[in-house]
């Protein structure tokens, strides 16, 4: 019933989009393309990343890791928009520069250097443990 209501996330498919609407000027196009020939590879691992982006958001677990992650798959999404090249047109679905995906790009990568997680999140918990403290390596996946 819920499956019925909500949909199936892991039924969506980019493929249409990566061979039809990434303009052939885009200078990533053919690694946009190349994407598209992987559906059954790229489709699972975009949407578990958006879940698992939006869990560590928003319980702070691993905010900088997390932010890293959302704002790589932000800057994949607005590189995507480009439609003539980067000089002839920038994204113009939303605007030309700045679109909402740039603003979220800006807003992850905001989130990582800020260290919300250490704020309101559960990372200042998991700081304090004994792994972490052994381990200083793992404080920058954390914040």
């Amino acid at each position: 019933m819920v499956r019925r209501r909500l949909g199936d996330p892991f039924a969506w498919s980019s493929q249409g989009f990566l061979e039809n609407a990434v303009a052939g000027a885009n200078p990533l196009h053919g690694l946009f393309t190349w994407f598209a020939n992987y559906p059954g590879v790229i489709d699972p691992l975009v949407v578990t990343g958006q879940i698992l982006i939006g869990v560590a958001l928003l319980f702070g677990i691993a905010v900088r890791f997390a932010a890293l992650m959302g704002g790589l798959q932000m800057l994949f999404f607005w590189t995507a928009a480009w439609q003539d090249g980067v000089m002839a047109g920038l994204p113009v679905e939303h605007g030309y520069v700045v679109d909402s995906t740039f603003v979220y790009l800006l807003l992850l990568f905001g989130l990582g250097a800020w260290g919300a997680g250490r704020v309101v999140g559960l990372d200042a918990k998991l700081e304090e443990t004994e792994i972490v403290q052994n381990s200083p390596w793992l404080r920058l996946l954390l914040g």
